[in-house]
């Protein structure tokens, strides 16, 4: 089976990557192991959210002052700008509605309640542009009974630390109590499929109308929308109240959502999707890397003009590490972390820790570097790119979009 492009990794990356390509005429397979961490997103994207602990404003201005090892470096940080503006178009064509500018971190609402820098949200979450000119004054903070994955206490203290005046309101219907007989199905995901149905909208927002009735906003946890955006603006024109969603504790409806639409694009334009399938091995040939071997087509190697490694780190197996050393396991890449384990690691689950910045080794075209020497036609793009801490530089997302879209353009121009 031959391609023009084969992605390894099926996640925000290389759908970004790959849908780019598609766009352009390739042909282009992608090789999905399981789900994504798209499924731990809130239903916000960071471009830059701090440098040395500092909260960025201008993630634009900022990106210019990151050192080389950066991605967006390699990028060019004078091209951030315009990719930014293809990413949110690309979103928008997949069906996903964000808000947001480059140039101005707005804030995103954790499950916690706390305010974090973001640069695109979900039209439907609840996000502020300004922290001294809030969006409502008084919030009706609904909260489901039974639901496990939001800390209302928590929540509620945040905004109120933020100036909202916040009243809690626990709420069930009918039908959502039946629900709770059984544990498992009051998680995000399967409260989602049961909102699905214009009855069950409408009994909850007869309780929002019926308690909410003396707020300015109403705030529900986010398990509506799994397939699109429509269940959230049915119930909005069911309700009085401007009504906002707010992010949970994984996993996220929000992120399913994105990866479903981001799928079915690819999809619609002709993309090859091998879901559950993983890449085992790479067959080189000189300075070129000719085909993969996959997991459920061991007797059919994929061939491609190009490939891309967008397998993620370590949470999604991209990057191993055992008791001596950090490696990729597919197609033994160099990667750029300490030889030493003992410094891989800090004491303190909130300090700086030191395997957040590892990844695979790159030249500033982004070939991955096997002993030392670039690969031709492999590049890798996404969270397994070294150079940075998507944790606590809040760039994870950022990062994945601008590489896949910057790799689409070196492909495209060879």
């Amino acid at each position: 089976m031959r391609m023009d492009t084969v992605i390894i990794g099926g996640g925000l990356s290389g759908l970004s990557c790959g849908i780019a390509l598609a766009k352009r005429g390739k042909r282009v397979t992608i090789v999905a192991s399981g789900q994504s961490t798209m499924l731990f997103n809130g239903g916000s994207m960071e471009l830059l959210g701090h440098i040395d602990g500092k909260a960025v404003t201008n993630p634009l201005e900022a990106i210019a002052t990151l050192p080389q090892s950066h991605p967006y470096s390699k990028i060019g940080a004078d091209r951030i700008a315009e990719l930014t503006e293809r990413a949110k178009l690309m979103l928008t064509d997949s069906g996903i509605n964000m808000v947001g500018n480059a140039a101005a971190n707005h804030w995103r609402i954790t499950p916690m309640g706390v305010a974090k820098p973001a640069w695109l949200t979900l039209s439907d979450h609840l996000r502020i542009d300004d922290l001294n000119s809030l969006p409502a004054k008084r919030l009706a903070l609904m909260c489901i009974r039974g639901y496990f994955d939001q800390p209302n206490a928590m929540l509620a203290q945040g905004l109120r630390e933020l100036g909202f005046e916040v009243d809690t309101i626990e709420f069930t219907t009918d039908d959502i109590t039946a629900l709770r007989r059984s544990p498992s199905e009051m998680r995000a995901t399967s409260l989602s499929k049961h909102l699905m149905s214009n009855n069950a909208l409408r009994r909850v927002a007869d309780q929002i109308n019926t308690l909410a009735t003396d707020a300015d906003m109403v705030l529900l946890p986010s398990v509506l929308g799994q397939n699109d955006d429509s269940d959230i603006q049915t119930l909005q024109s069911m309700t009085n109240k401007p009504l906002r969603l707010v992010a949970t504790l994984p996993p996220a409806v929000a992120g399913m959502r994105m990866m479903k639409q981001l799928r079915h694009y690819f999809k619609m334009l002709g993309g090859n999707y091998l879901m559950g399938d993983s890449a085992v091995s790479g067959t080189f040939e000189g300075d070129r890397l000719v085909s993969i071997s996959t997991a459920k087509l061991a007797d059919m190697p994929l061939k491609a003009d190009n490939f891309v490694l967008a397998s993620g780190s370590f949470i999604s197996r991209g990057l191993i590490a055992d008791y001596e050393r950090v490696y990729e396991p597919v197609l033994g890449v160099d990667v750029d972390a300490d030889s030493n384990p003992d410094a891989w690691t800090s004491f303190g689950v909130l300090q700086p820790q030191a395997y957040s910045r590892y990844g695979v080794a790159t030249d500033d075209q982004l070939h991955c570097l096997k002993q030392g020497k670039p690969v031709s036609n492999l590049y890798a793009i996404g969270s397994i790119l070294s150079g940075h801490d998507a944790v606590k530089m809040g760039d994870g997302t950022g990062v994945s979009l601008m590489t896949a879209l910057a790799v689409n353009d070196l492909i495209i121009k060879k």
